[in-house]
């Protein structure tokens, strides 16, 4: 997704909050026939040779990725006679609240893009429809995808989603504040011994380089990533536990709350002021996501350069999301409109070239590794985080339990309690959530 409004870029991501908007159970899903005489006219996705149908698509692509999707949309509908797609486009927050009740009442769209951790929950409540015969027809596997990517359009060991594409955060680098403090502008760091001495450096200069925000874009997104490169995980293999306050959780959170209290990064920072002073050559490094990259291009004043991130910990790792591809349920089940459905996922999934240039990593294997995409240097600079993205587990409302994960960072990098006691109270308060969970989503 693309960023440019400081305000959007705060929906990017997790539907944080918006687990509950879900948990309304879809009435008369799957339901009686709406009129469609004898079977679908479709194979799975391959091609639809039934009568014309109109279908409704809904996203939440509402900066420039949403000029470049609905083109993509508008070349479809002149290549397919039979099929039309109409976009309808709301916030995420929005978007995400409207579908339950808009599906279960019969108003709800026909194809929905959704994010990865959205899945699990829209899923659980029967929202969405399973897609493992699209998977199969199209001899789609996880070796044509990122198998980061494939598995988290698994809920259930059932396939609900169709990847699109990758974004995850990156590593942006001020050249002009760099050389400003006698470092090289075109190696940045890449490892923690590097990253401390480039920071005491540009403190030397007078830099502050390393602005540590306390909300989840970009923080909260920081720490996840240093949480996985230290080896340390989030929940549980059942996400029935929360343990985002193991050893390697809370020496990840200190790393960065030692940022603030050595002077590398200012206190109190606020909501998106780090990158705001990174534009405004004011501090050397932020870590932000894959969407900012068509924002720098628009301020030509900035010299720039973005990474993946540098390896702090003992492996690589990397916040990300990503979108999928689903087939909402409706009241009334129209067989050859599911059959469009398909065949209109799986067309956009081989286009995922020109999404790309909106500031995404295709999902497609093929596609990345084909020589228009390299071709494309910021963007695909990013595309080998894609083999160690951290991703969000498939699990049912885990989008409130996430509020507190990033709460209890909050709590640390703001001083209001060391990172030991934060990430403990939080891990208390999402236990309960979890279970409550189980028992809202029978799971």
């Amino acid at each position: 997704m693309i960023q440019n409004d400081v305000s959007r870029r705060r929906l990017l991501g997790l539907g944080l909050g918006l687990g509950a908007a879900a948990s309304l159970t879809l009435a008369g899903c799957g339901g009686g026939d709406s009129g469609s005489s004898g079977p679908a006219a479709g194979n799975g996705g391959k091609e639809y040779t039934g009568p014309k149908v109109d279908l409704k698509l809904w996203n939440g692509f509402t900066g420039g990725d949403g000029d470049i999707f609905k083109a993509l949309v508008n070349q479809f509908n002149t290549e397919h006679k039979n099929i039309a797609v109409s976009v309808a486009t709301y916030q995420w927050e929005d978007y995400y609240n409207k579908l339950p009740g808009a599906a279960s009442s019969g108003n709800g769209p026909d194809i929905a893009v959704m994010h990865m951790d959205q899945l699990a929950t829209f899923a659980a409540r029967g929202v969405i429809t399973e897609l493992d015969d699209v998977a199969k027809t199209l001899e789609l596997s996880e070796g044509d995808f990122a198998p980061t990517v494939w598995k988290g359009g698994l809920y259930n060991n059932k396939r609900y989603g169709i990847p699109l594409d990758m974004h995850p955060l990156g590593f942006y680098y001020n050249k002009a504040v760099m050389q400003k403090a006698g470092l090289d502008p075109n190696k940045p760091p890449t490892t923690k011994d590097e990253y401390v001495a480039a920071l005491t450096e540009l403190k030397k200069a007078g830099v502050q380089g390393f602005w540590v925000s306390p909300f989840q874009f970009t923080g909260g997104m920081t720490f996840y990533s240093l949480l996985n490169q230290w080896g340390g995980t989030l929940f549980d293999a059942d996400v029935a536990k929360a343990t985002f306050n193991s050893d390697p959780a809370v020496e990840a959170c200190t790393w960065l709350v030692d940022m603030i209290k050595q002077g590398f990064s200012p206190a109190n920072v606020g909501q998106d002021a780090d990158y705001l002073a990174f534009k405004s050559n004011k501090n050397a490094f932020t870590w932000n996501g894959i969407w900012q990259i068509n924002d720098l291009k628009k301020s030509p004043e900035v010299q720039w350069g973005v990474a993946p991130l540098p390896q702090i910990g003992s492996k690589p790792a990397a916040w990300a999301n990503s979108h999928n591809f689903t087939i909402v349920k409706q009241r009334a089940n129209d067989a050859n409109k599911v059959s469009g459905a398909k065949v209109f996922i799986n067309w956009l999934s081989e286009h995922s070239l020109d999404w790309a240039k909106g500031g995404q990593i295709p999902a497609r294997k093929a596609v990345r590794e084909g020589t228009e995409f390299k071709a494309l240097p910021e963007i695909s600079s990013l595309a080998p985080e894609l083999e160690y993205a951290a991703f969000p587990p498939a699990a049912p409302g885990l989008g409130e339990v996430m509020t507190t994960f990033y709460n209890s960072f909050n709590e640390a990098a703001l001083g209001k309690k060391s990172p030991k006691q934060a990430l403990d109270d939080g891990v208390a308060k999402a236990n309960k959530q979890l279970e409550d969970n189980r028992k809202k989503y029978g799971s």
